[in-house]
């Protein structure tokens, strides 16, 4: 991939700064939403192109579930059957109709949770994949925290209304980022309709309409309750770029996605900044055998820009002029940043690309007879 020499502007110097969140919204005017609480969010950079009460503590409904597949699929074996508690029968609102001491594959009770959006499908996945729906709950919370989502709490798997289970429009995109990176999350998600293997009630007709109304629409999940409201997270990919979208108890909830999604892929366009494991420097390894320590980059850097952004960005190279050996391959060395108009946006490490080891005595006294015999 060639990378836009445009976008490159570099200054060297040596001071250290952490990783930041990636949140400078854009200066354009974007269309206004009619929910409560909104975000527009570049999934690959985790850019904000758009936000309103992003922060804002809200009942989500079953957009709980995107958390609930995520934990299946990652501590489950889809092809595993599971028998059905009867503590997963009869729960209220939407079912997929699971009978006591019936068996099912975790695959299908996943398809029946994110398309059908089944409260018994979300409950019966909980008591196999954390042995009771109490302890799923803590691997929820856990989970969430660890991507970062710190203003989300849930008490069930489903989202059913509970004044201590809410999550934010920030930590719904986030959530939704996590999971997409899972490839099997992102098949079930773009289902249409999946049909079980059981006897009755197998047709899951996937409810969110993202899939049929817009053009490289991912879908995602839809959720509602009388306290929630209509609450929409959907996704789109086109031109190389996925937009998540969230609203939050809002009345036109596609409507107002898809002028978000609209907005997104009209403006910005994704930019490369640099590929994974490019090469950046040489840096002086004095008592190093091999001299000369190449640095690398750890990942690649795309970000979603306006044209009139491309000449306010500059990447700045944190790195040392001389570094001692031993060297481990992969150890960050200094950093990569981009600034856009003076503003940090994301900061990344530089890595040694291989091993140095240090000089031993025999080495130091070739080098030394070496270079005496030059200067004869």
């Amino acid at each position: 991939m060639k990378v836009n020499k445009k976008l490159f502007i570099f200054v060297l110097c040596f001071m250290l700064v952490s990783i930041v969140e990636f949140s400078i919204a854009s200066e354009y005017n974007a269309p206004p939403v009619n929910g409560k609480s909104g975000i527009l969010l570049e999934s690959e950079s985790g850019r904000i192109l758009y936000s309103n009460n992003e922060h804002q503590r809200l009942p989500i409904a079953s957009t709980t579930k995107i958390m609930t597949a995520l934990l299946a699929l990652e501590h489950g074996n889809l092809d595993e059957k599971v028998k059905v508690d009867k503590k997963s029968i009869g729960i209220e609102g939407s079912s997929i109709y699971l009978g006591y001491d019936e068996e099912i594959s975790l695959k299908d009770l996943v398809y029946g949770l994110m398309l059908r959006s089944g409260n018994d499908s979300a409950v019966a996945i909980a008591i196999h994949v954390g042995g009771s729906v109490e302890n799923f709950i803590e691997m929820m919370n856990e989970k969430a925290k660890e991507i970062g989502a710190n203003n989300t709490n849930f008490t069930n798997p489903h989202g059913l209304h509970n004044d201590n289970h809410y999550s934010t429009a920030y930590d719904l995109a986030l959530i939704t980022r996590e999971a997409m990176k899972n490839d099997e999350f992102k098949k079930i998600c773009k289902t249409k309709l999946w049909v079980a293997e059981r006897d009755i009630n197998k047709y899951f007709y996937n409810k969110n309409k993202t899939l049929w109304q817009y053009e490289g629409g991912d879908g995602v999940k839809i959720g509602y309750t009388t306290k929630a409201g209509r609450c929409l997270v959907s996704s789109a990919t086109k031109n190389g770029m996925q937009l998540i979208s969230v609203v939050l108890d809002d009345y036109s909830w596609f409507n107002d996605c898809y002028k978000l999604f609209d907005y997104g892929f009209e403006n910005y366009k994704p930019m490369v900044f640099y590929d994974k494991e490019q090469f950046i420097k040489n840096i002086n390894v004095p008592n190093g055998k091999i001299e000369k320590l190449p640095v690398i980059t750890e990942n690649s850097l795309v970000l979603p820009l306006t044209e009139d952004e491309l000449d306010e960005v500059k990447i700045i190279i944190d790195l040392p002029d001389n570094i001692k050996a031993p060297i481990k391959k992969g150890t960050a060395i200094g950093k990569i940043k981009v600034f856009k108009d003076g503003e940090l946006m994301t900061s990344e490490n530089l890595l040694a690309k291989k091993n140095i080891y240090e000089k031993g005595f025999w080495d130091k006294a070739v080098k030394f007879f070496k270079e005496k015999k030059l200067k004869k």
